[in-house]
């Protein structure tokens, strides 16, 4: 069968000139409290069982929040409001039961596992009413990987995280595994078995669909500088409650300073909040998954800033590791984006992000003995530096675009 015989004319998106709506703008705010609440767990001195844990839910909050972005991306002014205030509700559940989860209780696990499988079926419906099936990212209305975390209501723990952790890599591999087209054959093949039985009027057919790319890459980097904000307001609620001396004052200039070379890199230096990606160099497939464990190792990084202004003598190795190797993923994440330049240079990925990377890691080996103060102000000039070095490279090569 070929591609056109499945339905499978793909609509080209609205040229014109859109911006997040409100309701969209509602929606992420939601989403990063959300995402807030999950990087709570990471206070104290989490150990590698918590940072893990954290991973977990922070994949299944994204996916929850990408789904109904991309819904709202390709329906536009079609978008069904009722349908995103169901699922802004279902997130902001998941989100307050994030405490009970990790404390082991099965009410909040079973609250949690509810309100997020409820949310991934929501968007199978919304997509399943458009006919559309969505080319980028076909995961976004497929309930595949839901299947564990329904079995997982009847699952005490550890086998419930596990569950958890399986439909987050069957997303993933839906995500990369499985083409759109392929969605198409398998549902219209079963819709033609339904309409066989008495009573079952068959539908229209299915189309394809293709997100906006300026709108979704508009909706990423507004959830980045979100998370960017978050991170500002954990210092800042760290701080109100510690004793106002002079090393509470270093270390929130530089924890600022941090912050705001990280927003330069994403927004001046990137795309979509990721730091050296160019627009269109990436398809959706790839930018996503890149987009998402950026601020995953941004909302870490927020984290382990708070956590710092409780211990500003000396870091805890939990702590400076956190905040080390969420800068180095931060950097790993801007080299990969970097390989999908047409413009690329071996001395720009040996000068930026092999350092970028390396010296963080090798701060959080090493410096265990260097005050809390120290420790940050390195990041930060691990941070400035690439900014450094595009600025050096501007003037000696006017016509790059680095």
């Amino acid at each position: 069968m070929s591609d056109d015989s499945a339905g499978a004319a793909v609509r080209a998106p609205s040229e014109e000139d859109r911006h997040a709506s409100w309701l969209e703008l509602f929606f992420d705010l939601v989403a990063v409290a959300g995402v807030a609440q999950i990087a709570r767990l990471l206070h104290g001195t989490p150990g590698p069982a918590d940072v893990g844990f954290y991973a977990l839910l922070f994949l299944a909050f994204w996916t929850a929040w990408i789904c109904f972005t991309l819904y709202a991306n390709v329906a536009d002014a079609g978008t069904h409001t009722r349908t995103v205030l169901f699922a802004m509700f279902g997130m902001a559940v998941m989100a307050a039961a994030v405490p009970g989860v990790h404390e082991g209780d099965d009410q909040h696990a079973r609250v949690f596992a509810l309100a997020y499988v409820l949310t991934r079926v929501l968007a199978n419906r919304a997509w399943q009413h458009r006919r559309q099936v969505l080319v980028d990212w076909p995961a976004a209305q497929m309930s595949f990987g839901v299947t564990p975390w329904i079995v997982s209501l009847w699952v005490h723990e550890p086998a419930r995280q596990w569950l958890w952790a399986l439909g987050i890599v069957l997303d993933l591999y839906v995500t990369f595994a499985v083409s759109a087209r392929d969605v198409v054959r398998h549902r219209a093949a079963r819709e033609r078995r339904e309409s066989r039985r008495p009573g079952r009027v068959r539908a229209g057919g299915l189309s394809l669909a293709r997100s906006q790319a300026d709108h979704l890459s508009e909706r990423l980097g507004l959830f980045v500088i979100i998370v960017l904000g978050e991170g500002v307001a954990q210092v800042i609620e760290a701080a109100a409650d510690a004793p106002w001396e002079r090393k509470l004052y270093g270390f929130s200039v530089a924890a600022f300073a941090l912050l705001t070379a990280v927003w330069a890199l994403s927004f001046r230096h990137g795309y979509a909040g990721v730091p050296h990606l160019a627009a269109g160099v990436l398809p959706a497939r790839a930018a996503l998954p890149l987009h998402c464990f950026l601020a995953g190792c941004l909302a870490a990084l927020a984290a382990a800033l708070g956590a710092a202004v409780e211990h500003l003598e000396t870091l805890p190795n939990a702590t400076r590791w956190l905040l080390c190797s969420a800068l180095a993923g931060y950097f790993l994440l801007s080299g990969l984006a970097w390989l999908g330049r047409a413009n690329r240079e071996r001395r720009w990925l040996l000068c930026v992000p092999v350092p970028c990377c390396a010296l963080p890691l090798l701060l959080a080996g090493f410096g265990a003995r260097l005050s809390t103060l120290t420790v940050v102000w390195l990041l930060v000039l691990v941070a400035l530096w690439p900014l450094l070095f595009e600025r050096r490279r501007a003037r000696l090569m006017p016509g790059s675009d680095g």
